[in-house]
């Protein structure tokens, strides 16, 4: 079960990212921009999901996937309740799909070992 500790560790080792504390909450940011928040009581994590994924990824596994009604509506943002990821590996790919959403292209090519092996 991984919570808001897994979330720091793995973020933090992402390059350049750093943690800084917003809305109440700590979030992770890569060269300033933001890729990931916890939320407020620590059980779940937003990241970075194009709007046109979110849906299938919420019908897939509802327990897992959500968005907050009226806040992450208008924006590329899915939520993760942290105890119904299967394992930190899941976590890891997750923020790192995030984080390289947001990372600058020049961050990205100097980090070829983080490449989205999808292309």
């Amino acid at each position: 079960m991984t919570d808001a500790e897994d979330v720091r560790r793995v973020a933090l080792a992402l390059p350049d990212t750093a943690e800084k504390l917003a809305w109440g909450s700590p979030t992770f940011r890569v060269a300033g921009k933001l890729f990931a928040a916890l939320s407020e009581d620590d059980t779940s994590v937003a990241f970075k999901c194009p709007r046109d994924e979110r849906a299938e990824l919420i019908e897939a596994e509802p327990e897992k996937f959500f968005v907050k009604e009226g806040h992450d509506d208008n924006y590329d943002w899915l939520r993760a309740r942290l105890p119904a990821l299967e394992d930190e590996e899941e976590l890891r790919a997750i923020l790192l799909d995030s984080w390289r959403q947001v990372a600058p292209r020049k961050l990205l090519a100097q980090h070829p070992e983080l490449a989205d092996p999808e292309g």
